[in-house]
């Protein structure tokens, strides 16, 4: 599990600082495969297996495969996901090193580190919200927190019954299909009419 959650963190942390807006779906669904990967390695039964399916369904394929098409209708997808300069870089590497702070009173490796990369991923998003106005890095950084909540369910003794993940799977598609289609309603630069000559 503890390299599984490593690569959560991994697919989290990088493309802040070195990609753009349109490799996000990509991103995403590496977190999403972290996610099932996390969710499998927990007990072998139905009900885990049908979670990680959804998991991998859902916000591996589903949501990146709707996120990557409202993104190709964009001309400036190609922004970097956070601005790339040393002050904020910094802030980034501070934000990461406070959040696994969080996890040192669990002292037990596992729910420290999971209980870090949580952390570490929630102020990444918060981060991202507030350097970059962007509408499209906005909602991925929903993502990003959306995929940290998920994350920290894996912490509970008992997982959610089915109703209860049907409705955040629902609502999580709900909010990329909504989202997508704010991005695509996006007004376009408009060119000035030519004057009228009398």
């Amino acid at each position: 599990m503890t390299l599984s959650l490593i690569f959560c963190l991994i697919a989290t942390v990088i493309p802040v600082f070195f990609s753009r807006i349109s490799s996000a779906p990509t991103w995403l669904s590496l977190q999403a495969l972290a996610l099932g990967w996390i969710t499998l390695s927990d007990d072998f039964s139905a009900h885990t297996l049908l979670l990680g399916l959804e998991v991998l369904l859902v916000r591996a394929v589903l949501v990146p495969h709707l996120l990557r098409r409202a993104l190709k209708r964009q001309a400036q997808s190609r922004i970097s996901l956070m601005p790339s300069n040393f002050f904020t870089w910094g802030i980034a590497v501070m934000l990461i090193i406070l959040a696994f702070k969080f996890g040192d009173g669990a002292r037990a490796d596992v729910r420290a580190l999971t209980l870090g990369v949580v952390a570490a991923t929630t102020v990444i998003a918060l981060l991202i919200l507030s350097t970059n106005h962007e509408p499209k890095a906005q909602l991925i950084a929903l993502l990003f927190m959306e995929n940290a909540l998920a994350l920290f369910e894996s912490l509970m003794p008992e997982p959610w019954p089915w109703p209860v993940h049907l409705t955040i799977s629902a609502v999580y598609v709900l909010t990329v299909t909504i989202g997508c289609h704010l991005l695509g309603g996006e007004p376009r630069p408009s060119v000035p009419a030519a004057k009228e000559t009398p």
